[in-house]
C-alpha cells in the first residue's frame, strides 16, 4: 500500500510509520510540526520508502494514495489550548480534506479520534454507543468538540459518499517519544520524578485513566485499518480496560524509579474528567485486540527513553 500519515512527525505517528515500513507499506507523512518533531522520524529520512512533506491539512493536499491515516492534531491540554481555534480549524478543516481526497481517490481513511469525545462521562465503563457528556463551550471543547465533529464528518462521507471509513477512539497513551513538555500525566511525572522534582497532581489523586503502552496502541490502530468484517466505520475503543487511579500511577512509576515520589497537589482543571475506563469488547470480538503490555513494563520502558533525553 502507499500510505499517508498525517501528523506522522508525532508521537504516535511516529510509532505508526515504523510499524507501517515494517510491513513493507510506502509511508508519506504529512506534518505541520506544530507539535510534531522530526526527531521523531530522523531515522526514517534516509528510506526510499518514506518521504516527508511539511505541510497543514487545513489546507487541501493532492496526493495519490491507497490509505490515509489521519492523525494530525495537537493532543495536549498544552498544547491543545495553546491555540483552541486551530486545534478545532484542524480537526474540522483538516478532516474535509482528508476525507475529500479519500473520496477522490478512493482511499481508505482512519481517523484517530479520542476517548475525550465521552467528555465527563457518567457511564462507566464508557461503550462505544455512549454519547458522552461534553461541555461545549469550556477549555477543553476545542479538542473535545473538534474530535466529536471529525467522527460526524467521517459517518457523514461514509453515507452519502460511500468513503471507507474507520474511526478509533484512542485512550490514554504513554511511551517512548512523548515530548519533554508534552502536559499529559506519564510523561509529567516520569521527567519529575527523573528530575527528583514533586509531582504535580491534579485533584486528590483519586481520578482515573486507562493507559495504554504505544506499542498496544499502534497494534490496534493498524487492525482496525485492515478490518474486513461487519460494520467497518462503526467506532471502535482502544486502550486499556485497567481503571488506574493517579496515586495508584505515582505508586507503580515509585517502584520503576526505585524511589518515595512526593506530590504537590493543585486544583483539578475545568472539565477535567474524574474517571474514565475504556469497554474494549469491540476491539477484542472484531479486531482480536487486546493489550499485552502491562503498566509497570510500560513505564519502564518509557522511563528509559526519558532517561536518555534528559542526558542529551
Amino acid at each position: 500500500m502507499r500510505v499517508l500519515v498525517t501528523g506522522g512527525a508525532g508521537f504516535l505517528g511516529s510509532h505508526l510509520c515504523d510499524r507501517l515500513l515494517a510491513d513493507k507499506h510506502e509511508v508519506i507523512v504529512v506534518d505541520s510540526f506544530f507539535t510534531g518533531s522530526k526527531r521523531n522520524i530522523a531515522h526514517l529520512l534516509h528510506r526510499p520508502d518514506f518521504e516527508l512533506i511539511r505541510h497543514d491539512i487545513v489546507i487541501p493536499l493532492m496526493i495519490e494514495v491507497d490509505w490515509i491515516f489521519n492523525l494530525a492534531c495537537p493532543a495536549s491540554p498544552v498544547h491543545y489550548q495553546y491555540n483552541p481555534v486551530k486545534t478545532v480549524k484542524t480537526s474540522v478543516m483538516g478532516t474535509l480534506n482528508m476525507l475529500g481526497l479519500a473520496k477522490r481517490v478512493k482511499a481508505r481513511i482512519l481517523q484517530a479520534s479520542t476517548s475525550e469525545i465521552y467528555g465527563n462521562p457518567a457511564v462507566h465503563p464508557q461503550v462505544e454507543s455512549y454519547w458522552g457528556n461534553v461541555n461545549t463551550i469550556g477549555l477543553r471543547s476545542c479538542y473535545d468538540e473538534g474530535k466529536r465533529v471529525a467522527e460526524t464528518l467521517m459517518s457523514d462521507y461514509h453515507r452519502q459518499s460511500n468513503v471507507d471509513t474507520r474511526i478509533i477512539r484512542i485512550f490514554n497513551t504513554y511511551g517512548p517519544r512523548m515530548a519533554l513538555g508534552d502536559g499529559r500525566v506519564a510523561s509529567n511525572f516520569i521527567v519529575q520524578g527523573l528530575r527528583d522534582e514533586p509531582l504535580t497532581m491534579y485533584g486528590d489523586g483519586t481520578q482515573t485513566r486507562s493507559f495504554c503502552y504505544v506499542d498496544d496502541m499502534i497494534d490496534g490502530i493498524v487492525a482496525l485499518m485492515e478490518y474486513e468484517g461487519p460494520g467497518p466505520d462503526e467506532p471502535v475503543n482502544v486502550g486499556s480496560s485497567d481503571e488506574i487511579s493517579m496515586n495508584e500511577l505515582v505508586s507503580t512509576l515509585g517502584e520503576v524509579l526505585g524511589k518515595k515520589l512526593k506530590t504537590v497537589r493543585k486544583p483539578l482543571p475545568q472539565d477535567d474528567p474524574v474517571r474514565r475506563r475504556a469497554d474494549t469488547t469491540r476491539a477484542r470480538q472484531r479486531l482480536g485486540w487486546q493489550p499485552r503490555i502491562g503498566l509497570k513494563e510500560g513505564l519502564t520502558h518509557t522511563v528509559e527513553y526519558f532517561k536518555q533525553v534528559l542526558a542529551e
